[in-house]
């Protein structure tokens, strides 16, 4: 395939990088039961019928992780995974609410995600930030409160907020107080929108949440008036292929409506969303385009540049991947 495009990964739950050989390594770790027996047992599971049974499914593997060695491990692959698919910048998504509500303490969960972070930049050479992710489905009050203490005592280790979970029965509109507090917190804003919720989840992500990015976005190309805005204000979106494939969000990869948003002018990047469940990581996603779908270096390149773009980067880093991609395409 030739050289790997540089590239930012802005949509990825670093829950979802649990490789089923770590999730039965940190079961026997930390003697914890799973719901199904070995490696093979585990993968037998990942037959998705939508995205509550895959998050039914990653919720029960998240049981796993208990010590902050345990997300040291699990965000260190993850990056080690991220260097060798050509990422330069990754931007995870991490469930604080999730580890908080098995009993785990917060700063566990803080020093293990930090310390790894810390250690891919220098050992690795992957720039990373995390994003506290609102677990939409546990509603905005304990949302709230976990995201007030998490400022209180972490506000150097988190860049910014994302809203994810289960889209259907909890719009971004539950969440504008949330949203309120980490604008005023300087804290960067993402939502998912538009994954499985209507167009109208998007404007709200928009217009009431002040978001910057749209995770996954796709069901907005049904709203003409909204995939004009889009296209005007440039907002980027966190379009994830793979993964709408395999929750059947979309039917197939041919019918994916990627190729559309690119037609259409839309800030569109490529991500992997839950690697190790949903088919593949940042590369396997550009390979399936390529590939599946005939995109040729030139649109790819541009995802690529458009991912630098949408990342929450200072300028001279933003420039300093910018020029390595540029390179990177030139030698491709």
């Amino acid at each position: 395939m030739g050289r790997l495009l540089p590239k930012a990964e802005l949509h990825v739950h670093i829950e979802g990088t649990l490789e089923p050989e770590l999730v039965v390594g940190l079961a026997r770790r930390n003697g914890v039961t799973l719901p199904a027996d070995g490696v093979d047992g585990l993968r037998a599971r990942y037959r998705f019928e939508g995205l509550q049974s895959f998050l039914d499914v990653l919720n029960a593997n998240m049981a796993v992780l208990r010590t902050e060695r345990d997300f040291y491990d699990m965000t260190l692959g993850y990056l080690r995974r991220a260097r060798d698919n050509g990422v330069r910048r990754a931007e995870i998504f991490f469930d604080l609410q999730a580890h908080l509500a098995r009993g785990v303490p917060m700063d566990a969960v803080f020093d293990g995600l930090a310390a790894a972070v810390a250690d891919g930049e220098r050992e690795l050479g992957v720039s990373a930030a995390l994003l506290l992710c609102i677990v939409r489905d546990r509603g905005p009050e304990e949302a709230e409160r976990v995201l007030r203490e998490a400022i209180r005592r972490h506000r150097d280790r988190f860049i910014g907020i994302g809203l994810a979970s289960a889209e259907l029965g909890h719009p971004p509109s539950l969440f504008r107080e949330v949203y309120a507090i980490a604008a005023a917190e300087g804290l960067r804003r993402t939502v998912h929108a538009g994954e499985e919720g209507p167009p109208g989840y998007v404007r709200e992500a928009l217009d009431l949440l002040g978001a910057e990015r749209i995770d996954h976005g796709i069901r907005a190309m049904e709203d003409p008036d909204l995939v004009a805005r889009l296209r005007a204000e440039r907002v980027p979106l966190t379009v994830c292929p793979l993964s709408n494939v395999r929750l059947g969000i979309v039917p197939s990869l041919r019918e994916h409506p990627l190729p559309a948003m690119l037609r259409a002018n839309l800030m569109v990047t490529v991500n992997s969303d839950n690697p190790a469940y949903v088919g593949g990581y940042a590369e396997d996603n550009y390979r399936a385009l390529r590939d599946e779908l005939g995109l040729d270096p030139t649109t790819l390149a541009t995802i690529a540049a458009n991912s630098f773009d949408a990342a929450f980067l200072d300028p001279e880093t933003r420039a300093r991947f910018q020029a390595e991609l540029r390179t990177g395409a030139a030698n491709g």
